[in-house]
């Protein structure tokens, strides 16, 4: 099976290394541990195509490892830094901590909206990552275990609450 864990992982990594380049960056911010999660999401893809038994598209597949590996990344780093995640309810309550700043910059803009995404709890996360990587809800409720209609419902109040904020120019506490 290594023969072909090993082209499903050299497929993997050429067709969807920039992307999982943009999950690690929204599930870490810090660089350094950044690339450590990378690695982390790549040594776990390589190992899972193992057990890949095309019950799913590869796509799929990828993108579930991938989450799965951020959500306990998520968590790992949580306790470590003491990191408070937040619902959808409180980041909306969040106080506004760049009021009055304007943001041109698309690059800090973009760092601000995951800014944002990082304070999310990881299935709230997992669903608005999958959903800017262009997954369907079909697809993202197939990752997540989440029905199709809850998925959704999670995207549309996910990215109204998201807009609010980013207009609020609130970010990080």
């Amino acid at each position: 099976m290594t023969s072909t864990q090993d082209e499903l992982y050299r497929e993997t990594a050429q067709t969807y290394g920039a992307a999982l380049e943009r999950l690690a960056r929204a599930y870490e911010a810090d660089a350094d541990l950044r690339r450590d999660l990378l690695q982390e999401i790549h040594v776990a893809l390589w190992r899972s195509f193992n057990g890949f038994d095309g019950r799913c598209s590869l796509r799929t597949w990828i993108y579930r490892v991938a989450h799965n590996v951020g959500a306990s990344h998520v968590l790992r780093q949580r306790r470590t830094r003491g990191q408070e995640l937040v619902g959808l309810e409180e980041l909306e309550n969040l106080p506004d901590a760049n009021s009055g700043q304007s943001t041109a910059d698309r690059g800090h803009a973009l760092d601000r909206l995951l800014r944002l995404i990082q304070r999310l709890k990881p299935l709230d996360r997992h669903v608005i990552l999958s959903y800017l990587e262009g997954l369907d809800a079909a697809s993202i409720g197939e990752i997540t275990g989440l029905s199709a209609g809850n998925v959704a419902t999670k995207i549309h109040r996910i990215k109204n609450m998201l807009a609010r904020q980013f207009q609020q120019g609130g970010s990080e506490s």
